[in-house]
């Protein structure tokens, strides 16, 4: 676990807007991916890039693909690494803007709240003719993790 630093959580609260893969509607479902790692929760290297890809799920055919959207998650890192702790509750510690190397949909705030940073994104999918998802990522410290505070920046 050297290489690790922490868990990431990613919450998918819901989609929007997304591509109708079978008659009038879709059954999606998301499949979140760092590097060779497919989970709703992932060991964070800082070397991966955190990709979402949206599916139709199907019951006798493959299942089709509904957009994808990476995640930057330096942001969010940069945020932690500044130590920051006692803030009040809702503080806004960072915005991120929408741009050509991000899949923002519109800008994202990274927010103190009870004692841990958060970052609602709302992700607009590639590859599809419609689509966004809104997900909350959130960092968790892991025991035999080295801490992301304590790395220097790059």
């Amino acid at each position: 676990m050297d290489s690790f630093f922490g868990l990431l959580k990613i919450r998918v609260k819901r989609g929007i807007n997304l591509a109708v893969r079978d008659l009038g509607s879709s059954d999606p479902y998301v499949v979140i991916t760092m590097g060779k790692q497919a989970r709703y929760s992932l060991l964070i290297s800082l070397n991966f890039v955190t990709r979402i890809t949206v599916f139709d799920k199907d019951t006798f055919t493959v299942d089709d693909k509904m957009g994808e959207a990476s995640i930057d998650i330096r942001p969010y890192i940069a945020s932690l690494k500044m130590g920051l702790q006692n803030l009040p509750k809702g503080c806004v510690v960072s915005r991120v803007l929408p741009s050509q190397n991000n899949c923002l949909a519109d800008e994202s705030c990274i927010v103190w709240d009870d004692g841990k940073f958060l970052q609602d994104m709302v992700l607009r999918l590639r590859n599809v003719e419609s689509g966004e998802v809104v997900i909350q990522i959130e960092w968790i410290n892991l025991p035999g993790c080295r801490r992301l505070e304590t790395e220097g920046t790059s």
